[in-house]
Parts: structure tokens; sequence; C-alpha cells
């Protein structure tokens, strides 16, 4: 999982700058679904993802934008895994505080492993945050599955 916040002239711009801070910038972005499959490793990483320009990131995603003054934004992914069969799950959400956001993640986490009977789990959580001051900002969180090229081809 990585975060990163940008700003720019514009909420594309600012988006733009907060995948590059996460480390995912060059990429297109495909989402998934948020669930976590047995046998994966979920770690926090700040080094750019290895790629080429224009290749395919599956990923959950959460980001958050704002371009009125003093907003501020918070974007996050919270993930869970059953310890008994490795299965796991992710949410996400943004939110304009950061107790709103953490509460959301965990109430969420709380409710859909309750729902697949899971009572022994591990979690975890990261959030980013952007503050409005003069130009539009981001805030995102990813979950990076699978960087995946291109076949040549029709």
């Amino acid at each position: 999982m990585r975060t990163g916040s940008g700003t720019g002239r514009t909420r594309l711009s600012a988006f733009d700058a907060a995948l590059r801070e996460a480390g995912v910038a060059d990429l297109n972005l495909i989402t998934l679904s948020s669930v976590v499959p047995p046998g994966s490793t979920v770690v926090e990483s700040h080094e750019p993802l290895e790629h080429q320009h224009g290749d395919r990131l599956w990923c959950v995603l959460a980001s958050a934008g704002a371009e009125p003054h003093g907003e501020v934004v918070w974007a996050g992914l919270g993930w869970a895994r059953d310890r008994a069969t490795g299965a796991g799950v992710f949410v996400e959400h943004h939110s304009g505080s950061e107790e709103a956001l953490r509460t959301q993640i965990t109430l969420s986490l709380e409710d859909l492993c309750a729902s697949r009977g899971w009572s022994e789990v591990e979690s975890s959580t990261v959030v980013a945050t952007a503050e409005c001051v003069d130009d539009p900002v981001c805030a995102l969180a990813v979950a990076a599955y699978e960087v995946q090229g291109w076949t040549s081809g029709a």
C-alpha cells in the first residue's frame, strides 16, 4: 500500500502529482473491487513501482480532491486478512477529517470480516491528507496488485 498527496492548477493535475508521490504515475490504473487473494502479501512502500510508461496497474484506489481554499481532504485504505485462510479484503474511503475516515475504515472492515465469519484477523490502515491553500489538491491511497505490460497485436 502506498499514499500520496499533490497540488496542481486543476484537480486532474493535483491527482497526477499525488500519483507521482505515491510512485504509481505513468501507469494506466485498473481499479479492482476490494478482495485480497489468499497468499498475497500486503506491504507499505514508497518506492516507485518498476514499470514501463503506460503499463497497466491493477489496484484498489481511494482518492479525494479539494478546490475551495481551506478545505482539507483525507483518503485511506484499510485491509484485513483472515488468519485461518489468508483471504482478505480492502476498504477504501475518503472524508473531510482523519477521525471520520478512520472510523469509516474500521466500521467497514468490522462489517466485512463479520459477514465472512472471520474472527481472527490481522489488519492495517494507510491514510493521506491534503489541504487546499491556493491550487486544487488531491490525497490518495493505492494498493498495487500487479503491473502488467501490453502485448503486441491487434
